[in-house]
């Protein structure tokens, strides 16, 4: 049984999937793990084929440098208009989404009320190899592999609490005040 980063509160109602030393670029899986964070695993699929066929794109938020503005950016509400629309991350996820639904239906979850709760990207050991450069130098030239968990669950049905009348809470002063109020009937001055 391999280790997960969280554990779900009810097991049988969660499914799980994890890619572990993936060749593809973790700053990139973590901004597409954000973006399809809540989302259930159909609409995420749509999602992630539509950053594929350049329809919508993935809003980067933490990991801005050197991203390039675009206006579709302005519909994701992103800081400086930065989205892009990373292919290879992208194809991961799918992949990883198809197991993961796999697994939901192995465990007998029902695909209509299931969400995605947890995306966890973490940097995986870079892979070196070396660049030659002028004047017979040589220059690292490594790799940034990632590994990715996606941890789904079953949204179970909201019992909605009934409001409770609550009596107002008077203060010894008040309550003193609302004796003296009290107006007497009758003769005498």
């Amino acid at each position: 049984m391999v280790k997960y980063s969280q554990e779900t509160d009810n097991v049988a109602k969660a499914a799980k999937a994890k890619g572990t030393h993936l060749r593809v670029h973790f700053k990139h899986c973590r901004e597409i793990g954000q973006a399809i964070k809540g989302r259930s695993i159909t609409k995420a699929r749509t999602y992630l084929e539509n950053v594929l066929a350049f329809k919508e794109a993935i809003p980067f938020t933490k990991y801005t440098g050197g991203i390039g503005r675009h206006a579709v950016a302005k519909q994701y509400k992103t800081p400086g208009d930065k989205v892009q629309w990373p292919q290879k991350g992208t194809k991961t996820f799918l992949d990883l989404l198809r197991n993961i639904e796999s697994n939901a239906e192995a465990k007998g979850l029902e695909m209509d009320k299931v969400l995605i709760t947890s995306v966890n990207c973490n940097q995986a050991p870079k892979m070196r190899r070396r660049t030659y450069r002028a004047h017979g130098r040589v220059n690292a030239y490594q790799s940034s592999p990632a590994h990715i968990e996606i941890i789904v669950e079953e949204k179970s049905e909201e019992i909605v609490k009934e409001k409770e009348v609550v009596e107002a809470r008077l203060s010894k002063k008040q309550l003193a005040q609302s004796r003296t109020r009290t107006i007497k009937i009758g003769g005498g001055i």
